[in-house]
């Protein structure tokens, strides 16, 4: 039992903190408070004895640390995987510290938290991000209250507050999706920015398969089998630009089941490519990247590759036609001087070291949205949104690239699917298996989820299932590739033009 202690001209509560240990009834600020009568001082003791027995007392002075020594504290002694590290102290650094670091921890108030919040919505951030910080947010400060530095958490959420009728303001937009078809023409707009075949196939794969981004670009030649992808690796990009190899997501290991024709696809590819160990890793792997490394020196401008593809030839006639040229035949030499001429290709110009995988901003901003919209996005002050120039023959057109690119252009590219994004490719996978009908147990297994429900539990995956999905894929390119054909018979992408004559020969 807690008691009172006279002192002078007023009371103070004293309890038990431990065997033969007492405190004395403390304010927020750690001062001891006096109390007029004996009965207050008894009644406050009591109540803080109580909540030394029930374990959830604090220290008052401690809650005067700041945020930014408590975080500090906090991050130091995080033991996670190097990605959730790198995503805490991003969040922390460049959104809520800049808020909150002055800030005693017992002096942030829910208020607060949503007065921060409609500063980061007016500067225009995604609901979606701005929900993932303050989760770090919360996370950070129920370990505050887990340490007796505040009482309650003020980034907690509580039901039903500030709810409106009809769709919430803070909702985030729909993720865009497009179809087999989609896919197939973006997979080809890719491979034409990139000049080599290496992205239509990537594209192709990500969109049947729902592979994540790091899984993709972490996809080694051992793991592409007959019949199916395993996922065992996952290349996580770290803001040193460092590729850190790891297990998937949520430790998602499985085997995506591939139809016959994708599977050939991903094989022709290897046996193409004979892609060399990377220096990073000394680990084989699918996909290279498509650009130089960073600091090799590097002209924007027309490749080779975009040459022969324009006159219609192979890349090793356009380099003959270069190197010698008494041994290609007038036309096609003409034809190669023409495209020349019309790309503005600069024999030389360009590195050709090229970096050992994509970066992920590099592929989504200057291969995978002008792919998909038509647009090249923004660059800093110095570029403003544009068109994809290109010559419209043959279809679907050649990029023009180099100086007075657009002045030289005959067309531009229409969009395929605004918003589309490399995860968004995800999502069209999930969508497709649900237009065929597809066992949410199976679909779960290929996009590497865990469903913990009863059903999931006594629900199992077989072979007709297995097989139904991959006949429906199967269907699905079908179509596409003939919805594409009806387009143009041909194709400047070596490996689509190889299976639409195929197909047309049928």
């Amino acid at each position: 039992m807690g008691y009172a202690e006279k002192r002078g001209d007023y009371w103070r509560g004293r309890y038990k903190i431990a065997s033969g240990k007492y405190g004395t009834v403390k304010n927020e600020a750690g001062a001891v408070i006096r109390f007029r009568t004996r009965r207050e001082a008894e009644q406050a003791a009591n109540d803080a004895e109580a909540k030394v027995r029930a374990g959830t007392s604090r220290n008052p002075s401690a809650g005067r640390i700041t945020f930014g020594e408590y975080v500090n504290r906090w991050y130091a002694a995080q033991d996670l995987a190097l990605s959730t590290m790198q995503n805490y102290r991003r969040h922390i650094e460049e959104h809520l510290l800049p808020e909150f670091e002055p800030v005693p921890v017992r002096d942030i108030l829910d208020v607060d938290v949503i007065a921060w919040e409609r500063k980061e919505r007016a500067a225009g951030y995604a609901e979606s991000s701005i929900r993932t910080w303050r989760s770090t947010l919360h996370l950070i400060l129920a370990d505050a209250v887990a340490e007796g530095l505040r009482e309650s958490n003020p980034a907690s959420r509580r039901r039903g507050r500030g709810k409106r009728a009809g769709r919430s303001r803070t909702r985030a937009p729909e993720k865009t999706v497009t179809t087999a078809l989609g896919i197939l023409l973006i997979a080809e707009r890719a491979a034409l920015l990139s000049g080599r075949d290496d992205e239509f196939v990537a594209v192709v794969l990500a969109g049947f398969t729902g592979l994540r981004w790091g899984e993709l670009v972490g996809l080694e030649t051992g793991y592409a089998r007959t019949g199916g992808i395993r996922v065992e690796w996952q290349l996580y990009e770290l803001d040193t630009g460092e590729l850190h190899r790891c297990p998937p997501k949520d430790d998602s290991y499985r085997t995506i089941d591939t139809p016959d024709w994708l599977a050939r696809l991903v094989a022709e590819h290897i046996a193409r490519t004979q892609p060399k160990p990377c220096p990073c890793h000394e680990l084989t792997y699918v996909f290279s990247g498509h650009r130089p490394p960073n600091g090799a020196a590097r002209r924007p401008g027309a490749t080779l590759v975009d040459v022969a593809r324009l006159a219609g030839v192979s890349p090793a006639t356009a380099s003959a036609a270069l190197n010698h040229p008494e041994v290609v035949a007038t036309e096609t030499h003409e034809r190669i001087a023409k495209a020349i001429a019309d790309l503005g290709y600069v024999r030389g110009g360009a590195s050709g070291e090229l970096a050992a995988h994509w970066r992920r901003s590099n592929f989504a901003t200057w291969l995978f949205q002008p792919a998909a919209t038509g647009w090249y996005p923004t660059k800093g002050q110095r570029l403003a949104v544009r068109p994809v120039p290109i010559l419209g023959e043959p279809w679907p057109g050649i990029p023009v690239r180099g100086r007075n690119a657009a002045g030289r252009a005959d067309a531009c590219w229409l969009p395929i699917a605004r918003g589309l994004t490399p995860h968004g490719l995800r999502h069209t996978h999930k969508t497709l298996m649900e237009e065929l009908g597809t066992p949410g147990k199976l679909m779960d297994e290929r996009m590497g989820h865990a469903d913990g429900s009863v059903q999931a539990r006594y629900s199992h995956v077989t072979p007709v299932m297995r097989r139904r999905l991959l006949d429906g894929l199967t269907g699905s390119w079908s179509t596409a590739m003939e919805e594409r054909r009806t387009l143009a018979p041909g194709s400047p992408v070596a490996v689509l033009d190889r299976l639409l004559r195929e197909r047309g020969t049928q």
